[in-house]
């Protein structure tokens, strides 16, 4: 039998609520017809939102949304997207498939869309063909209170008060796609920026978050802090999990694989723990005392596109394999939250590892999505140190521990304790010790199935929660994990 101990007088600190971000960016059909229909549309929706979409994400609790890219951002000039819909510039999306859009999903609806999901907005500003004047005349816009230029034209088109937006990003992907640039470069580039980056309410202070490394590029990290770090609140990551880490040739089907690429996958995901603890490490030392946040704006799977669908549309089905992913992935957050501030999944709706699939009027929810849901609770409580006593697992190439976990409580004394079962076959009887607190009841819900299970427009609820059962022998908290499973139990003080 596997044991896990939670310690429930250790914890490294507040699990921040916005670790649980999401990420949309204008890239197939994410924003248009995945969440913007229009106001016109015959699909159910409230000013131009689609209903059933911003319903199903309220209930999975959305702290924050980062928008509009990716690597649309550094295309992407704001000005075009305000304004009367009907006399809006057109763009072309160079970077996702070549499509014409018409804008009319801009700042104004951006902002309404964070308004319905009660959640704050993250802002990717256009550092790599924008300018300083663009984005200091963006968050005039979105922020100013009083009598100025900006505030004067969002007044004229529509909104009275300012937006408040907090969370503005210096570019996007600057090694890559935002510009090619090198970090010496970005860190002149981003003093500049941050420069006039500015508060416009003593109430309303705006953080801002540096375009950080792309993986393991640690001396970008180190570079980018020790020369703007002192401007900065936070620096970002990305790192996408692929099962053969092959960026230039086939990555894998999201649903046709074998055991050996179930591991893979899995041990790739796990390698964000090494990452996490290596940045965290470099932003300490090189911020020289100064408290910088690690921002994890870009993760999640990535595979091959769907067969018949668009390759620059990224759109891919979501199995159980999926559901360990994020698992996982959340598990690592929560357990390095005195280092990260906040992550965004890629992405929300139809793209790479979404939370929601559409076509039409339909609408599923994945694997991923129902792990949110199951974890979020986590959000704002207190981390608990937690360890689980488990075998490896896995394949010759791709070793992993059976049980990955993370644990919390919250402000009335409640816990929570998310595990994840990677094993594909065996079931895990696993007991949990609870170390310096008491409790009452202990109710838990679990997600299980073969690794390739996916919900589908046919069969929805192929893949969801249902209940777990849970007893209590000798003081100590036990179950039976199914083999492929993720698993909430909930300890009440």
């Amino acid at each position: 039998m596997a044991k896990i101990i939670i310690n429930a007088s250790r914890s490294v600190g507040t699990i921040n609520p916005n670790i649980y971000g999401q990420f949309a960016e204008h890239l197939g059909r994410l924003i248009y017809g995945g969440i913007y229909v229009g106001e016109n549309s015959e699909i159910p929706n409230v000013n131009g939102m689609r209903t059933d979409v911003v319903e199903a994400l309220k209930k999975m609790r959305v702290p924050v949304l980062r928008w509009p890219g990716g690597c649309f951002a550094d295309t992407y000039h704001w000005k075009d997207g305000i304004g009367p819909k009907e006399s809006r510039a057109t763009i072309v999306n160079t970077y996702w498939g070549g499509v014409t859009e018409d804008n009319s999903f801009g700042t104004h609806e951006f902002m309404e869309l964070c308004r319905q999901l009660g959640c704050e907005a993250y802002i990717s500003g256009n550092v790599g063909s924008g300018t300083v004047q663009e984005m200091s005349d963006w968050i005039e816009y979105c922020n100013m209170g009083g009598v100025s230029p900006m505030a004067q034209e969002r007044r004229k088109n529509g909104h009275e008060e300012p937006f408040n937006v907090k969370y503005w990003g210096i570019g996007n992907e600057v090694w890559g796609c935002g510009g090619f640039m090198t970090a010496t470069y970005y860190a002149d580039e981003c003093r500049r920026h941050a420069t006039y980056m500015r508060d416009y309410s003593p109430d309303h202070k705006i953080e801002k978050i540096a375009c950080g490394a792309n993986a393991f590029d640690y001396n970008w990290t180190k570079t980018v802090i020790e020369q703007a770090g002192h401007m900065i609140d936070a620096i970002s990551l990305h790192y996408y999990t692929l099962p053969t880490n092959d960026w230039q040739g086939s990555k894998g089907s999201a649903t046709d694989f074998d055991t050996k690429l179930y591991y893979e996958t899995l041990d790739h995901t796990l390698f964000m723990d090494e990452l996490v603890e290596n940045h965290g490490r470099v932003i300490r030392v090189a911020g020289k005392g100064k408290k910088i946040g690690l921002v994890v704006d870009e993760w999640g799977t990535w595979y091959d596109v769907e067969p018949g669908t668009n390759p620059c549309f990224l759109y891919q089905q979501n199995c159980m394999r999926d559901a360990l992913v994020a698992a996982i992935n959340l598990n690592i957050f929560n357990n390095h939250c005195d280092v990260v501030t906040m992550t965004n999944i890629a992405q929300m709706v139809n793209v790479l590892q979404a939370m929601i699939l559409t076509e039409g009027d339909q609408m599923i929810l994945t694997p991923t999505y129902h792990v949110f849901e199951m974890y979020k609770n986590h959000q704002g409580a207190q981390q608990l140190e937690c360890y689980a006593q488990t075998k490896m697992t896995g394949v010759k190439t791709a070793q992993v521990p059976q049980l990955h976990a993370s644990a919390s409580r919250d402000a009335q004394g409640n816990i929570l304790l998310t595990v994840a079962n990677l094993d594909e076959k065996e079931s895990c009887p696993v007991s949990c010790l609870l170390a310096d607190a008491a409790f009452s009841s202990v109710t838990a819900r679990v997600m299980a199935g073969a690794p390739h299970d996916h919900n589908t427009f046919d069969c929805p609820a192929n893949v969801e929660p249902t209940a777990l059962e849970v007893k209590v022998e000798n003081g100590e908290i036990c179950a039976v994990l199914p083999p492929c499973s993720v698993a909430a139990i909930t300890i009440k003080a």
